[in-house]
């Protein structure tokens, strides 16, 4: 392994108390590395920033899902009204009940969210839980080709073959690792470069899976994350990009001319992608004060502002 690279620190009171390590490769127009920090060729677990690139897997399966709906098979999504409604019409539209997903139980993402179920005598239920909509389109493609539901996250059922094989492809890397997801979905590995690739592709698709997929990932958003979510918020004020957030502090985005951006921070702190990712755009001449607002970070000192998390890039 390389030698950690820093790429935020904790400032406090003018007093830098820590600091994130991680990795972060920026892809130019054409799709060669820019510039990178870190080990960016070595395998990551890319968590929910895969979601796309399996989407685009199921579409090319034979998954025929409208672009809301298919934004939400991408989704971690934030438990809100629309998108639990939006779980139940993709299980509903292939014969499907809510104990046909095996997401483990849980609560809505977001703290409002969780919040209001728990305010309304709510209890933890699969359907909540934030992958609930790319496990209900795994069910529909599983149903679309006659393939069995009972055990559709056996890394050796078709469906997983198949998005394997896919993912493989976009990313131009071999899966070296095949671990088990939060969500008990296979999980596979990628290079930082190999993820950024992968986004690239959507981003620059002229027809096909990748471009419908990319299509509802623009024009739908609130569907991949939440109405409140940084995600959103970044999407919106990127026109024409792609990009999905992935736990562990992870995140991909491709560009609408080409470029193309990933990261991975060691430790997982969630507080430190928007951070690094905001820095990493700045660095690329993308200034936009929506964008810049993403990347705040502030510490508090008895309810005050007295620091911040910041980018070394």
């Amino acid at each position: 392994m390389p030698k950690p690279v820093v790429v935020a620190e904790v400032v406090r009171s003018g007093f830098v108390e820590g600091h994130h390590h991680g990795s972060v490769v920026a892809l130019d127009v054409h799709g060669a590395v820019d510039w990178s920090l870190g080990d960016v060729t070595g395998p990551v677990l890319p968590r929910s920033c895969n979601k796309p690139l399996q989407a685009v897997a199921m579409v090319e399966a034979g998954l025929d899902l409208p672009p809301e709906l298919l934004a939400l098979a991408c989704a971690s999504h934030s438990g809100e009204a629309f998108h639990v409604e939006g779980v139940r019409r993709i299980l509903a539209s292939v014969g499907l009940a809510e104990d046909a997903l095996q997401t483990p139980e849980d609560f809505p993402l977001e703290d409002a969210e969780r919040d209001a179920v728990l305010r309304a005598g709510g209890e933890k239920s699969r359907i909540l839980m934030n992958c609930s909509g790319k496990h209900a389109a795994m069910l529909a493609t599983c149903v679309v080709n006659g393939w069995d539901t009972a055990d559709y996250l056996a890394p050796g059922h078709p469906l997983q073959v198949a998005i394997a094989a896919t993912f493989a492809r976009l990313t131009g890397d071999p899966v070296a690792v095949t671990a088990v997801d939060g969500c008990g979905a296979p999980l596979l590995s990628a290079s930082l470069v190999g993820l950024a690739t992968g986004f690239r592709s959507l981003a620059r698709a002229s027809a096909g899976a990748e471009r419908r997929v990319a299509d509802a990932i623009r024009r739908h958003p609130e569907w991949v994350s939440g109405t409140r979510r940084d995600e959103r918020t970044l999407l919106t004020a990127l026109p024409g990009s792609v990009g999905k957030m992935g736990a562990e502090s992870c995140f991909a985005l491709a560009l609408a001319d080409g470029r193309a951006f990933a990261l991975k921070v060691d430790d997982g702190a969630m507080r430190a992608w928007p951070v690094v990712l905001v820095a990493a755009l700045q660095r690329a001449g993308i200034s936009d004060p929506a964008v810049a607002g993403v990347g705040r970070s502030p510490l508090l000192g008895g309810a005050v502002e007295v620091g911040e998390i910041r980018a070394t890039l």
